[in-house]
């Protein structure tokens, strides 16, 4: 058999420093949970490799499938300890899952999700209820993440399911990485949802929408600061970071975490995380650091 280039893409490199691709690049998409900390403590290289951008003239969006809004996402960092210096602004898939969810102003909606997740329907005028009365469904998170898996959700979402009722899901990721164990998040009941035949409406990346706000919050920071030749997205998902980034038309960065490596991160694995095909990210590293 022949050796094509679609057989044997090129190389994805290890690198152990950002700078080789930061290099002629003028803002950064940077990924949250998984990239500048882990849900208990802060990454101190992510935090100071995004410092030392800004220092240079670089601008740094958090990017985050977040299903809160942008503020409540700030103080959940401040409370970790991530540096307002490490980062411009902050866009999250709760704040684009905000305009989904309007559509369903004054009606019954259930909601699926953590109490820590309600700012996300703040001012949206919504008539909580339960599933045999509402209209349609905002999943932002399992009710406990730390207990609960999609699983628990089969009976809930059978019954809406019959009843027709359609999702938005304020956070794709399937799974995140928390001081170092593997939660559930509002993906993988959406994808348990769809599994029925169910209809979801995704906020967050990897769809266009979130990255539509990005980029007009980097042109309200610098104006054309948003031409995607000059940008790096940065992040730990390969489902939604780094495919997210390649429908957008950015180059991207994958960072490992628990979510797709167990063990130290190597040339088998970026090969097996990445075959030929779409979506391959120009550099892999263990971690973010300047």
């Amino acid at each position: 058999m022949s050796n094509t280039p679609a057989e044997n893409p090129p190389a994805i490199p290890l690198l152990t420093s950002i700078a080789p691709v930061a290099a002629g690049t003028g803002a950064w998409l940077v990924d949250i949970w998984g990239v500048m900390h882990n849900g208990v403590v802060p990454f101190y290289d992510a935090c100071k490799a995004c410092q030392s951008f800004r220092d240079s003239g670089g601008i740094v969006v958090l990017v985050s499938n977040s299903p809160r809004p942008n503020d409540s996402v700030a103080a959940q960092l401040d409370a970790i300890g991530v540096p307002r210096t490490c980062w411009d602004a902050i866009v999250t898939s709760g704040d684009v899952a905000r305009t989904l969810i309007a559509q369903y102003r004054g009606r019954p909606v259930l909601h699926i999700g953590p109490q820590r997740d309600l700012p996300t329907l703040a001012g949206l005028d919504l008539q909580l209820v339960d599933a045999a009365a509402a209209e349609a469904i905002v999943c932002t998170g399992l009710y406990d993440d730390e207990t609960e898996t999609p699983a628990d959700y089969a009976d809930l979402l059978a019954h809406s399911h019959t009843r027709g009722l359609t999702m938005v899901c304020a956070n794709p990721d399937l799974r995140v990485e928390r001081g170092g164990r593997m939660i559930y998040c509002a993906g993988a009941v959406a994808r348990a949802y769809e599994d029925i035949g169910g209809r979801v409406d995704y906020a967050g990346k990897p769809y266009l929408p979130i990255y539509d706000l990005t980029f007009a919050t980097l042109e309200k920071l610098k104006p054309g600061s948003s031409d995607r030749a000059a940008l790096l997205a940065i992040g730990d998902g390969i489902g939604t970071d780094i495919a997210g980034a390649a429908n957008a038309g950015i180059r991207a960065v994958f960072i490992a975490s628990g979510v797709h490596v167990e063990g130290a991160l190597d040339e088998a694995a970026i090969v097996r995380l990445f075959p030929a095909g779409a979506g391959r990210p120009v550099a892999a590293m263990a971690k973010l650091a300047p």
